[in-house]
Parts: structure tokens; sequence; C-alpha cells
């Protein structure tokens, strides 16, 4: 499996997972209509951060946590966006709103503590292709 790749945003940074599994996909249906393949992060300027191949869109949801095993729950969801509240034991923690404009695109707001050391973000996320 590829090493993870990190990329710097002002003072967040996004962790990217090449090839992430399908494994608990099921937590959370609505991210079921997205696109697995290759997708891109951008920032609010537009400039991109982070290239991953989505397989498991859960991912998505803890974005400064990666592969790290986490636990989440869900304190909101509707036919377009989810809110979920997820803890890594001795990681970190977030939450994360997703907001799915399309299959093929969306809105990620994260924000919590990695290591003690808060952190913010905002990226809009995109599919580009087919995993490479």
């Amino acid at each position: 499996m590829a090493a993870r790749a990190a990329a710097l945003i002002g003072s967040s940074l996004f962790l990217a997972w090449p090839g992430a599994s399908q494994e608990g996909a099921g937590a959370a249906p609505i991210l079921s209509r997205l696109e697995a393949g290759q997708w891109e992060l951008r920032g609010a300027a537009g400039a991109r951060f982070a290239s991953l191949c989505l397989g498991n869109p859960i991912l998505l949801t803890q974005p400064r946590h990666g592969f790290t095993a986490c636990t989440r729950d869900v304190v909101a969801a509707d036919q377009s966006s989810m809110t979920v509240n997820y803890s890594c034991a001795g990681a970190g923690r977030g939450r994360t709103t997703i907001r799915i404009e399309t299959p093929r695109l969306v809105q990620i707001e994260s924000q919590g503590l990695d290591r003690g050391i808060p952190f913010s973000l905002r990226a809009e996320a995109r599919r580009v292709g087919p995993c490479a």
C-alpha cells in the first residue's frame, strides 16, 4: 500500500489515504451515494491540497486522522448532508459536516483536536476519475 501523503494548506494538515478499503461504508448511508475513484480536495481559494483514492467514503468524516481506528456518531443527517462526531483513541477527535452536492462533489467542514492541537478546515472534494 502506498504511503500516506500529507499536504499543507494554511495551518491545516490534510492526510490523504490511497487505496482505502470499503470496510465500514455502511456506517453512513448517504455517503454510499458518492462514487469511488480518485478525488481532489481544494481549499477555499481553490488551491489543490490533497488527492486520494477514495474507496471508503466514511474516511471523509475524519480528515485529520486518516486510517486511525475511530468511533463515529452521526449527530444529524438529511438527504444531502450529515454531521459526525468522531473520536480516535490516543489521536484526537473531531466534528465534521459533509454536504453532498452531487455523487462527484462534496463540501467538507471539520474541526477538532489532532494529538492535542486544534484544527479547523474547509474543503471541496471532487471526483476527477478512476484511481491510478
